[in-house]
């Protein structure tokens, strides 16, 4: 996605920078839309409101979700206390079609909210509607019908161009999408019928349509498929230049309604067999062939290597990055095992020149120290024959961390749920280090997993297990864990990863990194002024 460089008027760093507030999931511009790259993350049941679902829009903001109802014959509003994040939508109200429409099953919204529309298969109609409050489906009040009987007699899926001058309709009779123009935007009584593209040889009932938000891409699901169809469209918004370019594999196979998010890092689909509504993340980094079980993630400083290491392996995956900081353009280049001294590493940290690697893991409670002869080649790594115990300390740790003149160093753990701080005697050899003091995360945290400080010491984030949300605090004094305080500043990345293990965020703090075991994968935040 864009990223803002814009500036402070007070420093030269980016506004934002190092704030979780500002956060947001900003997967690579060539990794979102991708859906090969797609994971299933989470569901949640509309089961209460909605026995046979049949669509599913959000508001363009992700803080309102709606869901169409084949049975109940109206359409469902939930809140989302979490944009985009589906398990944390509560039921809001509802609004009945059962008027004009008794099997509704195609939903969209005009991306101001004040317009919706719903298409159906008992009557083959669109029907507009006026919200006079933007996005309150209560405030709903019908305005014309339009109808596709000519073109499909069981319409099952509703799609706009997002300036409303085209519409398009899925349907099961003729397997195909029907394209629309509207020579007044959104006002459905001047669409007239302009083609047709078939989608018969990957769907006999096709239920689901979206589009990319350029028109370049264009998505269908249906019944009894369990699967999601990418088709580029070498002429946006024209159905008769797509072409079928992939596949993706999904959970279940009744399907009747899906939605992608508008920056192609997400999509949505509803379940009528399972009254649920599933969330799929777009745009990580799949690491799985090289690690099984990643815990933990660390980058060059100039963002052109990356490392990644795990307990599958009990070693360390070094990757290339031809565009710095881009991790779609990562390329594994080779491994180094650490199993010798540290199995099943849990955390990782380089000397920012790149001749030192820490790691640290729970089965012996202690950090390894190594010298690598040539910086950043992993190949070239060897024993120091140094390794520091944490155990009077923390008995499970998960990650560390060193201050950049590696006179401090920084452990995390699942025991103590806490932050201990140490001191080095010389610069980045842990067998001078002596223990010093601790700062409780327990408060926020229930399993501390990864560890990170502002280049300047004044900011301190750990990422946890449970609530999957890494969490801010301030230092008032540089590097002094004893001076912490939480910032009430919190970042969730469930939407991504529901088993977050490893954190790293980019020197001017602008990007966070987070790798976990359950998709095994690597996620890119961007922290600042969204575009």
């Amino acid at each position: 996605m864009l990223k803002n460089k814009a500036l402070s008027a007070a420093a030269a760093e980016p506004i934002g920078a190092w704030d979780l507030s500002y956060a947001y999931y900003d997967p690579p511009e060539s990794l979102a839309w991708d859906i090969s790259t797609a994971v299933y993350v989470q569901n949640f049941s509309v089961a209460s409101q909605a026995t046979f679902p049949s669509d599913i829009f959000f508001k363009p903001d992700g803080t309102k979700m709606y869901v169409l109802d084949d049975t109940g014959n109206d359409v469902n509003e939930y809140n989302l206390t979490t944009a985009w994040n589906v398990t944390t939508a509560s039921f809001v109200q509802t609004f009945s079609v059962a008027t004009k429409e008794t099997s509704p099953e195609g939903l969209a919204f005009k991306p101001d909210g004040t317009k919706m529309y719903v298409i159906g298969r008992d009557f083959d109609n669109v029907h507009e509607y006026d919200l006079s409050t933007a996005w309150s489906v209560s405030s709903a009040v019908f305005n014309q019908s339009f109808s596709v009987a000519s073109q499909e007699t069981a319409p099952t899926g509703l799609r706009f161009k997002p300036d409303g001058t085209k519409m398009y309709v899925i349907g099961s009779t003729g397997d195909d999408v029907n394209e629309y123009d509207l020579s007044t935007a959104w006002d459905i009584s001047t669409a007239s019928y302009l083609q047709n593209f078939s989608v018969s040889s990957q769907f006999s009932l096709p239920f689901a349509l979206d589009f990319k938000t350029d028109g370049t891409k264009m998505y269908v699901m249906g019944a009894n498929t369990a699967f999601i169809s990418e088709y580029a469209l070498s002429t946006p918004w024209d159905i008769s230049s797509a072409v079928h370019s992939i596949n993706k594999s999904i959970t279940g196979n009744t399907v009747r309604g899906v939605f992608f998010k508008p920056d192609g890092a997400a999509f949505y689909y509803v379940d009528s067999d399972l009254d649920a509504v599933y969330q799929y993340s777009i745009g990580g980094f799949s690491v799985a062939a090289q690690e099984t079980s990643p815990q933990a993630i660390s980058f060059k400083p100039d963002g052109t290597k990356m490392y990644v290491a795990g307990t599958s392996g009990d070693d360390v995956n070094e990757y290339s990055l031809s565009t710095a900081w881009d991790t779609s353009t990562a390329t594994y280049v080779r491994v180094f095992d650490t199993g010798t001294v540290t199995t099943a590493p849990k955390g990782i940290f380089f000397k920012p020149d790149g001749t030192k690697l820490y790691t640290i893991g729970d089965n012996t409670d202690a950090v390894a120290q190594w010298s690598l002869s040539t910086p950043w080649d992993v190949s070239t790594t060897t024993y120091d024959s140094v390794l520091f115990s944490v155990s009077a300390q923390e008995l499970n740790p998960q990650d560390l961390f060193f201050s950049p003149n590696g006179t401090k160093m920084y452990v995390c753990g699942i025991s103590g749920v806490d932050v201990n701080e140490y001191t080095l005697g010389t610069a980045w050899d842990v067998s001078t280090a002596s223990y010093i003091q601790n700062f409780s995360v327990s408060g926020q945290v229930t399993s501390p997993q990864g560890l990170s400080f502002s280049s300047d010491g004044t900011k301190m984030f750990v990422v946890t297990l449970g609530v999957n949300t890494v969490f801010e605090y301030s230092l008032g004094t540089a590097w002094d864990v004893s001076t912490a305080s939480y910032s009430g500043n919190s970042f969730n990345v469930a939407s991504q990863e529901t088993d977050p293990r490893g954190m790293f965020f980019k020197s001017d703090g602008t990007q966070m990194f987070i790798i976990g075991d359950a998709k095994t994968r690597v996620y890119s935040y961007t922290l600042g002024v969204q575009p």
